[in-house]
């Protein structure tokens, strides 16, 4: 994970950059590249040290969009490896790109949703078989002769599951005695060789090459808000998380970016809204409180992306006041594990993400600011942060200080604070960058009205 984590809220850097080899590779495993590239112009590098490139024709997307979208839908393995390589390179925009015209891929009348399928049609083979229930379908390749996945094009071989499978059916479709097309215990849709191995090998290639292209598009401001209001990607990005122990990995963390890339534009008012969306999603029972159930669970991973990645997303979605009312109550399960990452055992983004969603957290409202002074270590470790400057970045160790400047307005939290006492005053006087807010801090301590009632007053004026 490239770069230090954003600040929070709608003005916070995005995590990383747009990724090409990731996808890249993994679409190289069901489709070779140079199918992908068709109508896009290859041209020399402008360097010899730099390596070959690749420019796409400016109206390549607007040409080809209605043939990626039914590539998508086809579910033929050679159409999805070219239009899953093509929207890898569609979806990656360098900074001086050129083509600043082109049509937002999110807004492409049915791409999202065709992505998504490719997503939901993996995670429906995904699961383990001693999950699976006894009389469990055959999903892969299902009402499809050929899709191209796994044997299927070696149609001859006796190893191939999907040869027993199509004989003992076509033999039935020809009214031929039950007794006789029976072909043995082990090829029964519940028997030992049921599952194509390499089919779903390369269904989860096509998933994790399909969430790096989600991923880049996240990416891209004029995408951001389409794909933020857009229920069902938000639902398939959260099963995603909720399945994080069984799930790929790499999808798992592509999800968690999308999501961090979205959060500026995502009001979770969107799952609440039920009678609206049942129509367009029968049985869907996603909820603001699942979401935030997934994301602490993800919080609590010890994978250092994944809850680097759950902080700052929960740093971001509380700066939107409408998001306040579903977040909040997790505050008690929250803070404990922020204060934990801002120790000095973690690795420096997760550290920064906790802090900035401190920061955050600590803006809301008097409840959130006495409940953090009172949770064990933060002060200390925050401090400790500010002290470390040579360590952190100077970001880092001012959102810190402002952290304690904003529990220090409340004048229940002094005596939290006054334990510290000698230790603020040092770094008000050797701090030079942070000096300004350790002052304030000290002013607040000593003062009989915080400044926060202070400035009500100023308002009001007194009799």
């Amino acid at each position: 994970m490239a770069g230090p984590p954003g600040a929070g809220g709608g003005s916070g850097q995005k995590r990383g950059r747009p990724a090409t080899a990731n996808a890249g590779n993994s679409a190289n495993h069901v489709g070779h590249v140079e199918n992908a590239t068709a109508g896009a112009a290859h041209q020399p590098s402008p360097g010899p040290n730099l390596g070959p490139s690749l420019q796409v024709s400016h109206n390549f997307a607007e040409q080809h969009t209605k043939r990626i979208v039914m590539a998508l839908q086809s579910g033929l393995k050679g159409e999805l490896a070219w239009a899953i390589n093509a929207l890898t390179l569609l979806s990656f925009k360098e900074k001086d790109d050129t083509r600043k015209d082109a049509t937002p891929l999110a807004k492409v009348p049915g791409l999202l949703d065709s992505l998504l399928q490719v997503i939901s049609e993996w995670r429906d083979i995904a699961h383990e078989r001693m999950f699976a229930k006894l009389s469990r379908p055959r999903l892969l390749g299902a009402d499809q002769p050929y899709t191209g996945f796994g044997l299927e094009h070696e149609i001859y071989i006796p190893d191939d599951a999907l040869l027993h499978v199509r004989a003992a059916a076509e033999r039935n479709a020809q009214g031929a005695d039950a007794t006789e097309t029976k072909e043995g215990w082990c090829w029964d849709e519940e028997g030992l060789f049921n599952l194509d191995e390499i089919g779903r090998h390369e269904k989860q290639i096509c998933a994790v090459a399909v969430s790096n292209v989600l991923r880049n598009m996240s990416f891209m401001p004029e995408n951001e808000s389409f794909m933020a209001q857009h229920r069902g990607c938000l639902e398939t990005l959260i099963t995603v998380l909720e399945d994080h122990e069984t799930e790929d990995e790499e999808l798992v963390t592509n999800s968690t970016e999308t999501l961090l890339n979205l959060a500026p534009f995502l009001c979770l008012k969107i799952f609440t809204n039920n009678g609206n969306n049942k129509a367009n999603n029968p049985g869907s029972s996603m909820s603001d409180k699942r979401m935030i159930d997934a994301i602490m669970t993800m919080l609590s991973s010890p994978l250092i992306s994944w809850h680097c990645n759950a902080a700052e997303l929960l740093g971001r979605l509380v700066v939107n006041p409408d998001n306040e009312s579903s977040i909040l109550p997790f505050v008690p399960l929250i803070f404990p594990r922020l204060v934990e990452l801002i120790s000095t055992e973690v690795s420096g983004d997760a550290l920064a993400a906790a802090v900035a969603a401190l920061l955050n957290f600590s803006e809301i409202n008097t409840d959130c600011r006495l409940r953090l002074a009172g949770e064990r270590w933060a002060v200390g470790r925050l401090l400790r942060v500010v002290g470390s400057w040579n360590h952190h970045p100077q970001e880092v160790c001012r959102k810190a200080a402002l952290t304690l400047e904003s529990l220090a307005s409340e004048p229940q939290n002094r005596i939290v604070l006054l334990a510290y006492e000698s230790l603020i005053a040092e770094l008000a006087v050797v701090d030079q960058r942070m000096s300004d807010v350790f002052a304030r801090i000290l002013w607040e301590l000593s003062s009989g009205v915080s400044s926060k009632m202070g400035s009500i007053r100023g308002v009001w004026g007194s009799a």
